[in-house]
């Protein structure tokens, strides 16, 4: 199963909904205005140069910024791929958060689940997850994610019942979909996954994970001509994705086998 590529971890999470500890001028207002420009300064930084979104975020949190600065701080270090680091900061963040009473702490748990995937540490990924749906039994995202991490320690019962209960919860979330069939094949039930995979595309015909997954699927039933034009497809409408990448390895591949 692949993941997503993760560059949601970046996405901006919405701490001026809630209180927070940032400084507050006499005003009020003027102080949360300006911590809210602060954290969206930051994190268009965290996609353009995240060494530098990194040492501003640390002189903000020195200076008081609470939540959002240390926030900004993580993702900074995610998006330079210092995953061993930002994974236990997104989690002490997460604690923080829900001793201050937050209803945020989930999203931050997702993140944190999803560092220590990145970082390869799956056990730890899984229990971050689990504590998450703990709290929110029925956030399909969050399912989904524990499902990836099911699928990397080769648990793919597990990563299909995850899948399985999120697609009870939104039958038409094509990822979930794409997932599952991956999950599928690993199981054996290579007839199953292609209804899924066929149902991901009837919903997302571009969608390339789902593309990827189709050509494996056609290439174990001995259609390779089929399986060429799936990863064909993928590498014309995004050369220079991750999928495509795999896509032209999986070329490769099937020409040396139809070569011999």
């Amino acid at each position: 199963m692949r993941g997503k590529t993760l560059a949601y971890m970046v996405s901006c999470v919405i701490f001026f909904t809630l209180p927070f500890s940032a400084p507050v001028t006499a005003t009020g207002t003027t102080g949360i205005r300006d911590a809210r420009s602060e954290y969206d300064a930051c994190l268009k930084l965290v996609k353009r140069e995240p060494e530098k979104a990194l040492e501003s975020g640390l002189a903000w949190r020195d200076l008081g910024g609470g939540f959002p600065a240390r926030h900004c701080v993580a993702l900074a270090l995610v998006e330079m791929k210092k995953y061993d680091i930002a994974a236990p900061k997104l989690e002490e963040l997460a604690e923080d958060m829900e001793k201050a009473g937050s209803n945020l702490v989930v999203p931050i748990l997702s993140q944190a689940a999803n560092a220590w995937l990145l970082a390869g540490h799956y056990s730890r990924a899984d229990s971050v997850a689990s504590a998450a749906l703990g709290i929110d039994p029925e956030n399909i995202d969050l399912l989904i994610d524990r499902s990836r991490i099911m699928a990397k320690t080769g648990d793919y019962q597990k990563a299909f019942e995850d899948l399985d209960l999120a697609l009870k919860l939104d039958p038409t979330r094509a990822d979930a979909l794409t997932f599952r069939a991956a999950a599928l094949r690993q199981l054996g039930e290579t007839s199953r996954a292609l209804e899924d995979v066929e149902l991901a595309l009837s919903l997302q015909p571009d969608l390339l994970d789902a593309l990827i997954e189709r050509g494996i699927l056609y290439q174990l039933q001995g259609k390779d001509d089929d399986a060429r034009q799936d990863w064909l497809k993928v590498i014309n409408l995004s050369p220079n994705s991750a999928a495509a990448d795999l896509a032209r390895l999986k070329l490769e591949k099937l020409d040396v086998h139809t070569d011999k």
